[in-house]
């Protein structure tokens, strides 16, 4: 069982930046991968970024590529997520999830087993 915390968010202007953590309960965390996914009001959950176990591979969704950086510290079971030039399209809830996916599978929410509870970025123009 893994039980996950994220934290970092809030309200920031557009071009700013935040920083969020996902913090990991147990000693098992060196063995998922780790994603984060956002979901927007209205909208389906959408895959942002994950990395593998070791931190060596990482996956972004085109739309945050080159402007979000996922990394994790395996001695803190944290994963990360710096998130640059923010824009307003940005704003949602930001989960991240844990579970042993395939790298094929990592933008697919259903192969994720855990889950943490959200936090809330928003971005304004």
């Amino acid at each position: 069982q893994v039980q996950l915390v994220e934290s970092g968010g809030g309200l920031v202007q557009g071009g700013g930046s935040l920083r969020l953590s996902c913090a990991a309960s147990g000693r098992t965390f060196s063995l998922y991968v780790m994603g984060w996914f956002r979901q927007a009001p209205g909208k389906e959950r959408e895959f942002v970024s994950a990395i593998n176990r070791s931190g060596g591979s990482t996956y972004y969704a085109d739309s945050v590529k080159g402007r979000f950086t996922i990394s994790r510290d395996n001695a803190k079971n944290t994963v990360y997520l710096e998130m640059n030039s923010l824009k307003p399209e940005d704003t949602a809830v930001y989960y991240c999830g844990a579970g042993l996916v395939l790298a094929q599978h990592v933008a697919y929410g259903r192969y994720y087993d855990y889950w943490g509870q959200g936090t809330q970025v928003t971005v304004s123009s």
